[in-house]
């Protein structure tokens, strides 16, 4: 079934609000067996055959039709590299084992790379995600950017998640559990605080407000995730709400998603101690956000190829067929959550979008009801079916109220 409605997508920027009405958006409900079960994986710089570079202009097509075919496979780029990082859990009933049993199977890519650091500086992987544009690749980066500020993610625990699995010692458990809280409403007053600290790991993002909410938050963040302009936009949005700095414990790490240079840029500096040299965040220094520890440890970054894959295999929204698909992007959230099903063993999310949303305010730490508005960049009605669907192939466990 499709169903058409106008959308407005507002665009926050320091100093003002950009408003892009759309007239149309066409909404599907994406069908699960209807994706190809052929992985399309191919090694780290090697050449695709068939594939060209995309231009900076699509061609144009009317507004509310389908994108023609061969251009719409161009854009979406379903070609990753590989990265088997994560096929040596040792736990018995892991998320890698029981996806074969689920419609998840023809979707899923165990050698998917999910971070990016030195190893993938290299001008022949340039060459193939330059191909891409925003978070799904290396069009709008330059070359060198991305060089410098991958290089100096030099160290081993750039490229995996965590830096030990759990069960090293005799009688513990190796199934990595890890707790993925969002923001939404749905966690005030839930009391779930306790049960998302006891997990190995949490991962909070954006406005990650934890103190006055320790009991229905917790107080533990593992990794926090966020671009660039998510992270300035929830500290300049949300200061009245308590959130002025970003988690700086010494479990911490922070992972990058890159909607484009300014990520990178960003990086380096965090890697190199220096303020940005350019762009909209010239002057900014690092430990401002991150803190004085700044080791390369500390940092990580999510993979183009990542983001990518999963835009086209698990939030293929129906934007994506209409001229307007460069706007959109899996919220951040979305990749956080699914960069947790492709690492941990064990996943519990915790404050992610539900179908009685109406019944919460937008966040947790709202001081008044505000509704969950909706925006073309994102598809978070597709969200919330992905992560029923999840839940009820016992993939995740989502909490869920009433």
């Amino acid at each position: 079934m499709i169903r058409l409605r106008s959308c407005a997508l507002r665009w926050a920027l320091p100093g003002a609000v950009v408003t892009l009405v759309l007239l149309y958006q066409a909404r599907t409900r994406y069908s699960w067996g209807s994706f190809p079960s052929v992985s399309y994986r191919d090694p780290l710089g090697a050449r695709q055959p068939g594939a060209r570079t995309m231009t900076a202009q699509t061609p144009v097509t009317p507004l509310g039709s389908r994108a023609p075919r061969s251009t719409l496979q161009q854009f979406l780029g379903d070609l990753y590299g590989r990265d088997e990082t994560y096929w040596s859990s040792r736990c018995p009933s892991g998320i890698r084992k029981r996806i074969a049993g689920t419609k998840f199977s023809s979707v899923f890519l165990e050698a998917i790379p999910v971070l990016q650091w030195a190893r993938h500086a290299r001008p022949a992987e340039y060459r193939r995600l330059r191909r891409y544009g925003g978070a799904h690749g290396w069009q709008e980066v330059g070359w060198p950017v991305v060089r410098d500020a991958l290089t100096h993610l030099n160290v081993s625990a750039n490229g995996r998640m965590f830096d030990a699995r759990p069960g090293a010692t005799a009688g513990g458990s190796p199934c990595v559990r890890c707790a993925v809280v969002g923001n939404g409403g749905i966690l005030n007053g839930s009391r779930a605080g306790a049960a998302m600290d006891r997990h190995d790991y949490v991962f909070r993002t954006n406005g990650a407000l934890t103190k006055g909410f320790e009991r229905d938050v917790g107080r533990r963040t593992s990794f926090y995730v966020f671009s660039t302009n998510t992270m300035m936009h929830s500290l300049r949005n949300y200061a009245s709400n308590g959130f002025r700095r970003l988690p700086q414990t010494l479990e911490t790490k922070y992972i990058f998603l890159p909607d484009h240079d300014r990520d990178y840029l960003l990086l380096r500096a965090a890697l190199t101690h220096l303020p940005v040299d350019r762009g909209p965040d010239e002057g900014a220094r690092p430990e401002r956000y991150f803190g004085k520890d700044l080791r390369a440890e500390k940092f990580k970054m999510f993979h183009p190829d990542f983001i990518r894959y999963v835009r086209n295999r698990f939030l293929h929204s129906s934007i994506l067929d209409t001229p307007q698909r460069r706007l959109y992007r899996p919220s951040t959230g979305a990749v956080m959550l699914l960069a947790a099903l492709h690492t941990c063993d064990e996943v519990s999310a915790y404050g992610f979008i539900t179908p009685d949303y109406q019944a919460y305010s937008d966040h947790y730490f709202d001081p008044t009801h505000k509704a969950l508005l909706f925006y073309a960049n994102h598809d978070l009605r597709l969200e919330m079916s992905l992560w029923q669907e999840l839940h009820q192939s016992r993939l995740i466990t989502l909490h869920m109220r009433g």
